[in-house]
């Protein structure tokens, strides 16, 4: 799969994916030093240890067509 041109690609895709980057970024360093999470679920708080945050392989990544 090729990379495009950062240039070919409109700015709020850009910011998306730079967003769910931090977000990814931020859960791993949560779980790597030991801290909880505090995520909505069905409509509650729910606080996960950081024994049981799931690090999920990146999705992000900009995919040409």
């Amino acid at each position: 799969m090729k990379k495009k041109n950062l240039k070919d690609i409109p700015i709020g895709i850009r910011a998306e994916e730079a967003l769910k980057k931090a977000v990814a970024d931020t859960i791993a360093n949560h779980k790597r030093f030991g801290d909880s999470i505090v995520i909505w679920r069905d409509g509650k708080v729910v606080k996960i240890p950081a024994d049981q945050i799931e690090i999920r392989e990146d999705q992000t990544g900009y995919k040409s067509k």
